[in-house]
């Protein structure tokens, strides 16, 4: 399992990437995945282009998730290799906003988003009520078991 973690430069004193490769590797290990997943933490600009271009939403956002694999089964997998899970992008500025607007500590929001994306690579949503119980109760027990190790 490969996990790849690139923070622009703006931020890199602020995010440490061995906690965000943590919570990632403890979401998959909740879900039983093996699989390989980028993360990137960028400015609220290149999460505005994102959102715009591929889900058609203005202005910038916590995180997006773009999962690798289509649900049409066309994408072959090499034989002994892990799949390519997607990558996750994570807008800090906007991160850091909207922790400090829940009086929330930036790592644990950093930490909820990793979770959360990669929940979405995995093919959980939250658009409805049943499905929104869901991926917040798996969200809620990764970050439970991260907080007792």
């Amino acid at each position: 399992m490969t996990i790849e973690i690139h923070v622009d430069e703006p931020f890199q004193s602020a995010v440490s990437s061995d906690q965000l490769e943590t919570a990632i590797a403890a979401a998959l290990a909740f879900e039983n995945v093996q699989g390989d997943v980028t993360l990137i933490v960028g400015d609220d600009d290149v999460i505005a282009d994102l959102n715009l271009r591929f889900l058609g939403n203005p202005g910038p956002t916590d995180v997006l998730s773009f999962p690798a694999q289509a649900d049409d089964g066309a994408f072959v997998q090499a034989p002994n290799t892990n799949p390519y899970l997607g990558d996750i992008v994570i807008a800090y500025p906007y991160t850091a906003a909207q922790a400090a607007q829940h009086d929330r500590n930036i790592v644990d929001e950093l930490n909820l988003l990793a979770v959360h994306g990669t929940l979405h690579l995995l093919g959980y949503d939250h658009a409805e009520p049943e499905g929104k119980a869901v991926m917040w109760a798996r969200q809620d027990a990764i970050l439970a078991g991260m907080q007792a190790e």
